[in-house]
């Protein structure tokens, strides 16, 4: 069972089930989603001991076809003449991002599943965030208590841009004094070059400043006093700056 694999999507659950059902049968199945959507890991945890096969190398695919009775084949939408592959009592597993030819693949594969990306499985969203704060803690040797922003998440790429903006918002939020000055050193040695670069990278400073104490604060008036400023100043600062 993917016992490890982390999910609470209906969908997914009952592909799980489906495919450990044909554990002990001698069936070709193909699981079908975008890239970094958990497929490999899903039939890794299903499988741990299968062989893989490239699609994208046909030469070694046809190979371990004929010595192997179950195979895992990875990049199956790269193969070329899928016609001409014979699964007849083989346990074969493909992963494949996308498919061309419906009819070629009804004709090879008993079960088609197809894997459903993050923005279709919401209830996996927070459940993923939350374990790979564990994840992200850990590897930073994170001391503090870190929280995720759920807002800012970012699932445009599944679980690549999921694990990046997860390990951004904790990065940031890590960060202490010193390293926020070495960075922003590091930014300007390599971007001061104009007569008027002063105003020009200004906003760096106000607007994350002025977003962060709109936020803990809620009132323009009440910052505009706490930074010492009028608050006539705080409003245009806050037009230019573009800030909601």
């Amino acid at each position: 069972m993917a016992e490890n694999f982390i999910t609470n999507s209906i969908q997914v659950q009952n592909i799980i089930k489906g495919l450990t059902l044909t554990k002990s049968l001698f069936v070709s199945s193909i699981l079908i989603g975008e890239p970094h959507s958990g497929k490999k890991t899903l039939i890794h945890q299903l499988f741990p001991t299968a062989i893989y096969a490239d699609g994208a190398n046909r030469a070694q695919l046809e190979q371990l076809l004929e010595i192997h009775e179950e195979l895992i084949i990875i990049n199956f939408e790269k193969l070329h003449n899928i016609e001409k592959l014979h699964f007849k009592n083989k346990r074969i597993i493909a992963i494949a991002n996308h498919i061309t030819n419906e009819k070629i693949i009804d004709s090879l594969f008993a079960f088609i599943y197809q894997m459903p990306p993050l923005r279709e499985r919401k209830e996996d969203i927070d459940l993923l965030a939350a374990h790979l704060l564990g994840e992200v803690k850990t590897n930073l040797a994170a001391q503090k208590d870190l929280a995720i922003d759920t807002d800012k998440l970012d699932i445009s790429k599944n679980m690549l841009s999921l694990r990046r903006s997860v390990y951004y918002q904790v990065f940031a939020q890590s960060l202490d004094e010193t390293q926020i000055e070495e960075m922003l050193y590091n930014f300007f040695l390599e971007r001061l070059k104009g007569k008027s670069d002063y105003k020009t990278y200004l906003y760096l400073f106000e607007k994350p400043l002025i977003e962060a104490g709109l936020k803990k604060f809620g009132s323009q008036l009440k910052l505009a006093d706490i930074l010492g400023i009028n608050r006539n100043t705080l409003r245009k600062k806050i037009y230019e700056l573009g800030i909601d």
